[in-house]
């Protein structure tokens, strides 16, 4: 057993790294660009909803519709569609800055409509008083919404990340590297059930930490549990 593990990584441990740290720069570098658009859309979504604090219904419902077409699409076809965009603003369609941008069109919708919901549990007291003593909207977005919100938004950014992640791995199939690529290119199409194997655990050890992590910094934040 142990000669067969020796032997395994000694052929397919480079790969394995250069796989496992493709994943990681993919989802690290797509999360960031899906909060910065996401994040002031799903600020949007919830202000200007009908019990928002700048109703805009007209507003509300066009930017709603954009979000929700968004997150329509699969991930996979959008990748094929946007392969000149994607081309034209990173200079390729493949590998690591190829996967990047299809990776945050599609999550930024998502992330979206995560915020949107996590401000939505904000208590309506809270904001009413904040009102109340003349803060403006910028101030009860900062000093209001975003931190009374803090707990149910990273589990929100943990279910993201975790959704990217798995994002990834159908990057993988049509050229973006990382693990998915492994798995196909080594696990399926040369059929080495061992890679296929290891590629699985890694993702479901990623999956286990962030959810530890995000969990665990969640519950510590939450004021209702002091």
């Amino acid at each position: 057993m142990a000669e067969s593990i020796s032997l395994f990584w000694a052929e397919y441990g480079t790969l394995l790294l250069e796989g496992t740290r493709d994943t990681l720069l993919m989802v690290g570098i797509s999360t960031v660009f899906a909060y910065v658009i996401g994040l002031p859309l799903g600020v949007l979504l919830s202000i200007t909803s009908p019990h928002g604090i700048l109703p805009l219904k007209w507003f509300n419902r066009i930017l709603g519709w954009i979000v929700n077409i968004g997150r329509s699409i699969p991930f996979l076809i959008l990748m094929v569609a946007i392969m000149d965009f994607t081309k034209l603003i990173v200079g390729t369609k493949l590998g690591v800055p190829g996967a990047i941008v299809p990776l945050v069109v599609s999550a930024a919708p998502f992330v979206a409509r995560m915020i949107e919901t996590s401000l939505a549990e904000v208590d309506a007291g809270v904001v009413e008083a904040a009102q109340s003593m003349g803060a403006s909207t910028g101030q009860i977005i900062r000093k209001v919404y975003l931190p009374e919100a803090r707990p149910s938004l990273i589990l929100g950014a943990s279910i993201s990340i975790i959704t990217i992640l798995a994002y990834t791995a159908i990057a993988g199939a049509v050229g973006a590297g990382g693990l998915g690529d492994l798995a196909v290119r080594y696990g399926y199409q040369r059929s080495v059930s061992s890679m296929m194997l290891v590629t699985v655990i890694l993702i479901i050890v990623m999956v286990q930490i962030i959810q530890t992590v995000f969990s665990v910094l969640s519950t510590k934040m939450d004021k209702r549990l002091r």
